[in-house]
């Protein structure tokens, strides 16, 4: 066969519903995080790269700018910098830390190293009798979120000085005849308690954004745009039964019915009845048409013997592969395949027009064949993680799949430390059962990031009923996180761990021991393989 690969398609240009507030990428760690909470605003918003030119942000109409922090020094050389026309464009524009600082260099202003520097909590004082169109309906007095050790000393001239700190006199700017607006602070974080109602005040009072960025107009719009990328041709979609496939393919079989089909591969490395959920779900509830192709007995064939961990994952993704092919060559002539690409993969991979650094290549579902040459639909390309479970839940999705945690690709075999096989694998899964089973007794799995259990392949003594006993043990590991780039371990409480510990124990003839991951992220990663 032709070596080929799969390609994204054009997409329609969005629509009015999505004029944006762009977030311009100045290489500052809450860059992403700006963006999230202008959406949380229900404002959309794009992050760009401080390369894009006046006239692309023009091309764009935006209801106005946001500038990101940064960890350079303004006055240094190579430091990232916007077109100086930019901030001349007469959009409401938003300067945050080395952005405020940004602004009032190139707007005239001054910015040194005044040897006092800014980390953490700070008390943030409004200047008395000024109005303040950013301060507006806040405390005189809150905290905010410092990071800083470069300062404005000289504001740009014509702007007013509306906030001060402790350790810095110019802690915002105002300058409503350019339309600039900066604080030194970090709105966007949660260290900001106010940190959101300023960003509204910018957002709605200041650029006159609408708040209309909603999960129902979210579907909308992307029904019309996958209309008219599909057209009358078939589609299909690799569906795992996680939250990002599951709603992309609801929101393409809402769009073009069944023009689409979706492929369940059943590796049966999933957790407790999930299997059955997604039938259940998209077959018999939302009436998708639905292939169940039942391969358990071929991956854990290919499994057999494995005990590295990316020798598990190589063959996984491989099967997953054959098995995918044959069912696609057996559909016939099928154009289009669904991926449920995030915002946040486009970002993380360096994003169409490198908005950021590549931090990891985003991956298909499950490895596609290279030999199969299809068009790529991206239903889910705009949103963010938060976003897509607000409109999963819009379409009439399940609560146990909307706010499913995350669950790798791979399933449970790279939860079992060692070789894969039909007993550990029954264990494991009755394990995992009884850890959720508890976790949500105990109202805290949306409060988790990921909980799970893994199986270490190895045994040791205990002693039960009088008896010597050589059994498994059985690892808890719970975390909470934000984006899983970093996480911390869950303080669970110890009634309920003493509540799992003896269920797993009790009810788990293979199990004699329980402990607990107290490891965060770095150094450790979430999952254990």
């Amino acid at each position: 066969m032709a070596s080929a690969q799969v390609v994204p398609l054009p997409r329609p240009e969005a629509k009015a519903v999505e004029r944006p507030v762009l977030v311009v990428d100045l290489g500052g760690q809450y860059s992403q995080l700006i963006a999230r909470r202008v959406r949380e605003c229900r404002v959309f918003s794009e992050l760009v790269p401080h390369s894009i030119s006046p006239a692309a942000i023009r091309a764009r109409d935006p209801w106005a700018i946001v500038l990101s922090g940064g960890p350079a020094s303004v006055y240094a050389e190579g430091a990232p910098r916007v077109d100086p026309e930019i901030l001349r464009l007469g959009i409401p524009t938003l300067g945050i830390c080395y952005g405020m600082q940004l602004l009032a260099q190139e707007l005239g202003g001054r910015v040194d190293r005044t040897g006092v520097s800014e980390f953490g909590k700070t008390e943030l004082h409004a200047e008395a009798g000024v109005a303040s169109a950013l301060l507006d309906g806040l405390p005189p007095d809150q905290t905010c979120w410092m990071s800083h050790r470069d300062s404005v000393v000289s504001p740009p001239a014509g702007a007013r000085v509306v906030a001060s700190s402790p350790s810095t006199p110019i802690a915002a700017f105002e300058d409503e005849r350019l339309r600039v607006y900066g604080v030194q602070f970090h709105p966007e974080v949660a260290h900001t308690p106010h940190g959101t109602d300023l960003l509204k005040n910018f957002l709605y009072g200041v650029a006159g954004a609408p708040p209309g960025w909603t999960a129902a107009a979210v579907i909308e719009e992307g029904v019309e745009r996958i209309r008219a990328q599909v057209g009358s041709r078939r589609i299909l979609c690799a569906l795992s039964g996680g939250v990002d496939s599951a709603v992309a393919a609801l929101l393409v079989h809402k769009a073009v019915g069944d023009q689409l089909t979706c492929v369940f591969v059943d590796h049966g490395l999933l957790r407790e009845d999930e299997a059955a959920q997604v039938i259940a779900t998209f077959r018999g509830h939302f009436q998708v048409p639905l292939i169940h192709v039942e391969a358990q007995e071929r991956f854990l064939a290919r499994l057999a013997g494995v005990e590295d961990p990316e020798e598990k994952r190589r063959r996984i993704g491989e099967e997953f592969i054959r098995v995918f092919e044959e069912e696609a060559r057996r559909l016939g002539q099928v154009d289009l395949l669904v991926q449920g690409t995030l915002y946040s993969d486009v970002i993380e991979s360096g994003g169409s027009d490198g908005i950021a650094a590549k931090i990891k290549s985003h991956h298909n579902v499950g490895g596609l064949p290279a030999d199969m040459r299809m068009g790529l639909v991206e239903p889910l390309r705009l949103l963010f993680k938060d976003e897509v479970r607000r409109v999963g839940e819009e379409l009439g999705l399940p609560e146990r799949m909307v706010w499913r945690q995350p669950f790798p690709g791979p399933g449970l075999a790279i939860r079992i430390i060692g070789e894969v096989t039909r007993e550990r694998l029954e264990l494991l899964r009755a394990a995992d059962a009884v850890l959720q089973e508890e976790i949500r007794r105990a109202g805290l799995y949306r409060d988790l990031w990921q909980s799970f259990a893994v199986l270490p392949a190895i045994r040791s003594v205990g002693v039960q009923g009088d008896e010597r006993t050589y059994a498994y043990p059985i690892v808890i590991r719970a975390v909470t996180s934000e984006d899983a780039m970093t996480a911390d371990w869950a303080r669970l409480p110890y009634d309920l761990l003493e509540t799992i510990s003896s269920r797993l124990v009790n009810e788990l003839p293979g199990v004699n021991r329980v402990a607990l991951d107290i490891s965060s992220k770095p150094p450790s990663t979430i999952e254990w393989e």
